[in-house]
């Protein structure tokens, strides 16, 4: 196609410095992607927004079987995700998503059919959480000791020491005294859901920013969010509300096909049917298609982002004709079950209750059928729920994300790139870029976040008000 099919005018034309105001092309419309285009817009920037599925949010969205509303997963948030609450505030959905008051998380052992809390007391840290270990049923008195123990040691590394990307969190736990059952019941539970990988196949790295910031920062930093309707109407419906209302252009089911630096340094992304002229590109899409899209030359040994490998996560969803479960979710030990939520509500269901189970680090089950799921989970259910053992189920299905994130693995750091990159004007965002986090909403913001700055820095643009917060 030639440069005669470039846009001459509108979002993406004007040429930085001239009379019109300096553009930027966003390509990508998850999280990351929203993100960049809400700060850039904000700092006065005219913003088109590309994006090549029929909506916005990524792989944390909702789509409709039959009357109800489903999320493709359940998705949570902590207190200490100050970006991605900077990001509900900027779309005016932080009353749809709230937080707990103070972390209770209900543990139910399958196999003692026992119910134990993790939970925290307004006390300073690590004082927060002393009466809930003390009390923890699921270990014994001396593995509550060590996990104390071992809560002080990660408590003191360094965030900052690469050699900890080097090392996996299994055996760092072991060294530290930690029993199989210890991890099983406590580290497990809270890094296969945060990380998407069991001890044993985590980057101590992430594993250590997950569980300092998390649980041993502030008391409060682990009380956990999550919305209370679809995942689309915050991440498609207000987002694209926001976005609108910021000026910015966004095109849906609009696939990028190359980008490319002009004759007077700008840039160029092709779309089908036209090529849209921007003085900034930042590219929040996942590393597979960054790797195809970016320039010659614009990383350092850009194969590395091939290198970055990817993690399952299997989402079961179950409608039952009666109510089974009297909590909003519980976490389970010493069952295939992981953690289980009530969104009866959020779906519009008006009879029965609708749960979602939502299970991480899936490799095993990922590509199991639905029969074989359903002959495996349901007699869980009853074994976990005994309300459950009179109830008729009237819908069980499956989603799937088999590249749900990245894969956690000790090295993954040094594989993961920052916002900017060796080309002017092109930067790069996504959950799997260098924010210092697992691959999570906050990530993902904060990775939009961080692509905004880096762009606006090199523009000599002041940020907005809560842009500045968020970062």
């Amino acid at each position: 196609m030639s440069d005669g099919n470039m846009r001459p005018d509108g979002p993406g034309a004007n040429t930085a410095g001239g009379a019109g105001r300096q553009t930027a092309v966003v390509v990508g419309g998850g999280l990351a992607g929203s993100t960049a285009a809400l700060a850039l817009a904000d700092a006065g920037l005219d913003v088109t927004l590309l994006e090549g599925r029929p909506r916005l949010g990524g792989l944390a969205f909702s789509f409709k079987r039959g009357d109800l509303t489903v999320d493709n997963g359940q998705h949570v948030y902590l207190r200490c995700c100050t970006a991605y609450r900077w990001f509900l505030d900027r779309i005016d959905g932080t009353a749809l998503s709230p937080l707990q008051e103070r972390l209770d998380v209900p543990v139910l052992d399958a196999d003692r059919n026992r119910l134990g809390r993790l939970r925290r007391t307004a006390l300073p840290v690590p004082l927060h959480l002393a009466a809930s270990l003390a009390t923890y049923p699921h270990l014994s008195l001396a593995e509550r000791a060590n996990v104390g123990r071992a809560a002080l040691a990660l408590k003191g590394l360094d965030l900052g020491d690469p050699a900890l990307d080097e090392r996996d969190f299994g055996s760092w736990l072991a060294e530290h005294g930690q029993s199989r059952r210890a991890i099983e019941a406590l580290w497990d539970l809270v890094g296969v859901a945060t990380l998407n990988a069991v001890a044993g196949e985590s980057s101590l790295g992430l594993a250590a920013m997950v569980f300092k910031t998390g649980l041993l920062s502030e008391p409060g930093a682990a009380d956990i969010g999550w919305a209370r309707v679809p995942l689309g109407e915050l991440h498609d419906t207000l987002a694209r509300k926001a976005l609108d209302s910021a000026g910015v252009r966004t095109e849906l089911r609009t696939r990028v096909t190359s980008i490319s630096r002009t004759e007077n340094g700008r840039w160029s992304v092709e779309v089908p049917g036209e090529r849209i002229a921007a003085d900034t590109v930042v590219l929040a899409v996942p590393q597979r298609e960054t790797y195809d899209l970016l320039p010659d030359g614009a990383l350092d040994d850009a194969e590395r982002l091939l290198a970055i490998g990817t993690a399952p996560i299997l989402n079961l969803h179950v409608v039952y004709d009666r109510k089974v479960l009297k909590r909003p979710f519980f976490t389970a030990l010493g069952s295939p079950v992981q953690w289980v939520f009530d969104r009866t509500e959020a779906s519009g269901l008006t009879e029965g209750q609708y749960l979602a189970v939502s299970q991480s680090a899936a490799q095993d089950e990922i590509d199991e059928p639905v029969a074989v799921l359903r002959e495996r989970y349901l007699p869980e259910f009853e074994r976990l729920l005994p309300a459950a053992r009179g109830a008729k189920v009237l819908d069980f299905f499956v989603t799937r994300e088999r590249t749900a994130t990245f894969a956690p693995a000790p090295g993954v750091g040094a594989l993961r790139p920052t916002a900017r990159t060796n080309a002017p004007g092109l930067y790069l965002a996504g959950a799997w870029t260098a924010t210092g986090w697992p691959a999570t909403m906050e990530s993902a913001v904060r990775s939009g976040v961080s692509a905004a700055d880096a762009a606006l820095a090199a523009l000599d643009r002041p940020r907005g008000h809560l842009f500045r917060e968020a970062a």
